[in-house]
């Protein structure tokens, strides 16, 4: 379904009018779905929180926050939030893309074998919608991280939901999307991997198809799936303020 959100005359003017919450008792965490926009003060800690992360594992350079704190690039950004008040955990969305250059993962394998598989499957799915999932990070806690990147691995399908797209592709070092197929998405095994943001790493693509991500997905991740976007879906049209927006459409 569409979504009746938005406030928008363009793609590129999607905006929320309020975040959305839901609580994760695998995690304690309460998952805020928003935009910098509507969230700025959480916005920021979300980026403070993968500029540490990404700086204790040695990949800051994978991360430009003065290119991204404006949030300007940012259609949506989910934030893991525990009982204590911290931000855990999160990623962002961009898109829909309107071109295949507006994706990172151009940047990742430019100059290398695979640059123009990379360029024709993003732009063979642009018609369909096409988002983007980056700067995802989790708490560095054993305790907590696996199962935090469980629940953030399910945040691609509110993102296809409120961004009306049926793909989102995501790169990462293979090891890390190994924990995040348990949702669905597929690598893209024809693409070789990039030595992605430096010669440790060996970067590969994922897709999620909303179309058939069930045939993929283990079988408690779809059907935790299944009932958030079931929650999502009542929380959209059982809203007041949404209502109104729908009917002045009409």
């Amino acid at each position: 379904m569409s979504a009746p959100l938005l406030e928008t005359d363009q793609q590129t003017e999607f905006r929320l009018s309020k975040s959305f919450d839901r609580w994760d008792p695998d995690t304690e965490c309460t998952l805020v779905i928003s935009q910098p926009s509507v969230e700025a003060h959480l916005w920021k800690e979300y980026l403070d929180g993968a500029q540490r992360s990404y700086s204790k594992h040695g990949v800051e350079s994978a991360l430009d926050v003065a290119a991204i704190e404006s949030g300007e690039d940012t259609a949506l950004f989910f934030a893991a939030v525990d009982d204590r008040g911290r931000v855990v955990g999160g990623l962002r969305a961009k898109g829909p893309y309107e071109s295949a250059d507006e994706s990172h993962a151009v940047v990742e394998w430019a100059g290398r074998p695979g640059l123009h598989a990379v360029r024709k499957m993003i732009t063979d799915r642009l018609p369909f919608g096409v988002v983007e999932m980056k700067t995802a990070w989790v708490i560095d806690d054993p305790n907590r991280n696996r199962l935090l990147t469980t629940m953030l691995a399910r945040t691609a399908f509110p993102a296809m939901e409120l961004l009306d797209s049926q793909f989102v592709m995501a790169t990462s070092a293979a090891h890390v999307l190994d924990r995040w197929r348990s949702s669905g998405g597929v690598v893209a095994s024809k693409i070789p991997a990039t030595p992605y943001p430096d010669e440790r790493y060996r970067t590969k693509m994922m897709w999620w198809d909303r179309h058939n991500f069930a045939k993929h997905a283990e079988p408690k991740q779809l059907s935790k799936t299944l009932q958030e976007m079931a929650e999502l879906s009542r929380i959209l049209y059982e809203d007041d303020e949404m209502g109104a927006l729908r009917q002045s459409a009409l």
